[in-house]
């Protein structure tokens, strides 16, 4: 299992919310030098939101693909990627792998016609699906809105098409409170695709859970903002 920082980006700053909620927010400085600070202190992968784009509010792309080129490990990015026009796009700005959340779930509807197309032009391990919880059900557009899909039955209709799901449970997010573990685990267990979990994580003790349930990455934001633990997760 690796540690992946979150660099999430909201008025061209890093920021960290809780829930999701734009009044929630914290700023922590700005993005490239975040993203630099754990590229040089090891980190593997880097794990890219722009929350503006996700709340359909602002764009931070430009600050995206400076972090891109600057930078020398592999960036998964999210945020706002709701057509294929903007998959093409990014892709090509040097972002490794895309999170795909409300156009995965709004393609649910069509049998995955489009996510099937994207798979075919540019690889599934470049296509990650987002899987942003509460209360067992899907979220999208920025975690406002529930999609009444039961979380575990849209994951195994859509695992053909991408690499694997980045997992969010909302409703720890940002609380540094600790991870709902029974519930990552049976999501973890629902599918044999890689699942990368955010959400709640706050302690050691959180990590090895996660491990122990068989997660291949863990996102951590806010707990390394403020100091409480290192991505190393040996440190």
């Amino acid at each position: 299992m690796i540690i992946i920082p979150a660099v999430d980006i909201k008025g061209g700053e890093c920021v960290q919310l809780v829930g999701g909620k734009p009044d929630t927010v914290k700023v922590y400085g700005n993005p490239m030098d975040i993203a630099l600070k754990w590229q040089s202190e090891g980190a593997k992968l880097l794990h890219v939101i722009d929350l503006d784009a996700a709340l359909g509010v602002g764009d931070n792309s430009d600050v995206v693909a400076s972090i891109c080129d600057e930078i020398d490990i592999p960036v998964e990015f999210g945020g706002g990627v709701r057509d294929i026009d903007s998959v093409k796009r990014l892709l090509g700005c040097g972002i490794d792998r895309l999170i795909l959340g409300t156009l995965a779930v709004q393609d649910y509807k069509n049998g995955f016609s489009r996510l099937n197309k994207l798979s075919k032009a540019f690889g599934k391990k470049r296509l990650v699906v987002a899987v942003d919880s509460s209360g067992g059900e899907v979220l999208v557009h920025g975690w406002q809105e529930s999609s009444g899909i039961k979380t575990t039955d849209f994951m195994r209709m859509v695992g053909d098409f991408v690499w694997g799901f980045l997992y969010t449970d909302v409703d720890v997010e940002g609380r540094m409170e600790g991870i709902d573990y029974d519930k990552t685990r049976a999501v973890i267990e629902s599918t044999n695709l890689p699942v990368i979990v955010s959400g709640g994580v706050s302690s050691k003790d959180d990590l090895i859970l996660l491990e122990d349930a068989g997660a291949w990455g863990v996102v951590i934001g806010k707990a390394l903002y403020e100091g409480k633990l290192s991505f190393l997760k040996d440190d």
